[in-house]
């Protein structure tokens, strides 16, 4: 009977398909990121391990798995935990969940948008201390998003989904940097390809869709924070390496920029120093795909990847 093992307590929609194909399904009884050495001693053994973000997937754990892994399906679109090359060498597939989270990340985006341009977070504490006595012309200015330039750094399938949303239902002008262009988007949205200072100067949001890579490694830096309008917005719900957390929150401070909205961070789930503090920012604990849907269709999805490759078949999302 094959064994999988779950490194976290996840939706059991995906539970329930491997088990209902017999296989001996464990899942952690970890609240939170199980301890490295527990971790090495639950996969011994596995056929298959559903791994999420938090979990590092290198040579040690593949030693402590055994020859008989066969895939690790990581429960995430991102799989920079994990060591693909090391896979390869050793005949393990790797496998991630995208296309199933595209909508809500890309709804997590939006919404950050609209919650640091309206000052949704600092509004609703002012109530909730009893600070509001009445209305006032001056109170909680904000920002409108219908009309403004928004820059999306990535146009892959999430990208895409904010662009099409904001072009078509606030007409936003939209302007994006990838390194492979995207020409039938460009048409159909009439958007505009930018080479990225040229994207930081102009757009009023600016809108983070990158995996972390070397190269995206503080793709977004002090130098590049001052390229950005002093009225701009920073979005990012890619991955936290991405930008630099500390330059952001000089940038923040000396107003070069004019608010944040955070669902990643550098060092998660460590903030940089004083960011929490920072009244022009909205922040989020790394939740953008977190709906009951997209949960449950990112644990079926692993869980799909797991049977097709146990059963001898090709897996659905493999990694490249």
């Amino acid at each position: 009977m094959p064994k999988v093992f779950v490194t976290r307590q996840i939706l059991d929609s995906g539970i329930k398909l491997l088990k209902d194909k017999g296989f001996e399904v464990e899942v952690s009884g970890v609240d939170g990121v199980m301890p490295r050495e527990e971790l090495l001693q639950k996969v011994k053994g596995a056929d298959a391990i559903l791994s999420l973000l938090t979990d590092k997937v290198n040579d040690e754990l593949f030693d402590a798995a055994g020859p008989q892994l066969k895939i690790v399906a990581n429960y995430a679109v991102g799989y920079d935990n994990i060591d693909v090359p090391a896979a390869t060498k050793r005949n393990i597939i790797i496998t991630n969940t995208p296309g199933v989270l595209t909508e809500s990340v890309a709804e997590h985006a939006i919404a950050l948008m609209f919650a640091i341009a309206r000052k949704v977070v600092e509004s609703d504490q002012f109530m909730r201390d009893g600070k509001f006595h009445g209305w006032a012309p001056m109170m909680y200015l904000g920002n409108d998003l219908v009309g403004k330039t928004l820059g999306l750094v990535g146009l892959g399938r999430i990208g895409a989904a904010v662009a099409k949303r904001m072009h078509d239902g606030f007409e936003m002008k939209v302007v994006y940097y990838d390194l492979k262009r995207n020409e039938e988007l460009e048409k159909q949205y009439g958007i505009e390809h930018k080479e990225l200072d040229s994207l930081l100067k102009e757009a009023d949001f600016i809108s983070i869709h990158v995996p972390s890579t070397p190269e995206t490694k503080h793709l977004i830096n002090a130098e590049r924070l001052k390229m950005m309008k002093p009225s701009a917005y920073l979005v990012n719900t890619a991955r936290g390496p991405v930008v630099d957390e500390a330059a952001l929150v000089e940038a923040l401070k000396n107003n070069v920029i004019r608010g944040a909205g955070l669902d990643v961070y550098e060092s998660e789930p460590v903030m940089a120093p004083g960011l929490a503090e920072l009244p022009n920012t909205v922040l989020t604990p790394h939740t953008a795909s977190a709906t009951e849907e997209t949960r449950g269709a990112m644990s079926e999805l692993a869980a799909k990847n797991i049977i097709e490759v146990l059963e001898g078949r090709a897996p659905l999302t493999p990694v490249k």
